[in-house]
Formats: structure tokens, C-alpha cells, sequence
């Protein structure tokens, strides 16, 4: 190996450190730590919600409780709830697909990259033996 070869091997070595540590900050705005704290935490949230307005309203209808809400306002509360999660989970697969596609695309990018190399090392390669 010649010492170009060596500084080409370690261009190409920084330039995937640099790739690989750019993937990792991608990742973690995706779904790190972090998300899935949140995310179970917005899960007991909801789930808090909806059992409490679901509580409420049996006290209200077996024991005959007198509520400050509106009888069918905690269902209507429930729907919304419901929806939005929903609307919250359709979001983040979203943003998971998008990530992937990004993923798909590079390793497209890279493979075409590598076919026009060994494209131009073959044309290298067959010019070099009909030279003989």
C-alpha cells in the first residue's frame, strides 16, 4: 500500500465517523431515551383520563351521583381523547417512516456511488490490459 492509498483509506474511514455520528443525532430526535419516556408518559396520561371519566360516569348511573359535567360531556371528552392519540400515534409512525425512507435513499445514494467506482476501475482495468 502506498501512502496515498493509506490517506484515501483514512478520508474515507472520517467520512464514515462523520456519517455514522450524523445517523446517531437523527436517530435520537426520532426515538431515543427520551421519546420513550414521553411516550409512556403521555400513555398513562390518556389512560388516566379515560379511566377516570369511565369511573365517573358508573358513580354517576349506579349510585346516582350528581357530577358537574354533563352526562354524555365525558363520553364526547373520551371520543377527543381517543382522537387525539390517535392523531399523536399516526404523527410519530409518520416521522418513523420518513426516517427509514432517509435510510433507504443514502444506502441508494451510496450503492450508485460504489456501481460508477468499480464501473470506472473495470474501464481502468481493461484499458490497462489491451494496453499490453
Amino acid at each position: 500500500m502506498t501512502a496515498t492509498d493509506t490517506a484515501a483509506l483514512q478520508e474515507e474511514l472520517e467520512q464514515f465517523r462523520k456519517e455514522k455520528e450524523k445517523i446517531r443525532a437523527v436517530v435520537g430526535q426520532i426515538g431515543g431515551v427520551n421519546s420513550n419516556r414521553r411516550d409512556r408518559v403521555v400513555n398513562v396520561v390518556f389512560l388516566s383520563a379515560i379511566a377516570f371519566l369511565f369511573v365517573a360516569d358508573v358513580f354517576r348511573h349506579t349510585l346516582n351521583m350528581e357530577m358537574p359535567l354533563p352526562p354524555l360531556f365525558s363520553i364526547e371528552l373520551g371520543v377527543l381523547l381517543v382522537s387525539v392519540k390517535i392523531i399523536w400515534m399516526i404523527h410519530k409512525q409518520a416521522r418513523v417512516e420518513h426516517f427509514q425512507f432517509w435510510i433507504l435513499n443514502s444506502i441508494e445514494f451510496r450503492l450508485n456511488e460504489l456501481t460508477k467506482s468499480v464501473g470506472r476501475l473495470e474501464d481502468m482495468a481493461s484499458g490497462d490490459s489491451s494496453g499490453r
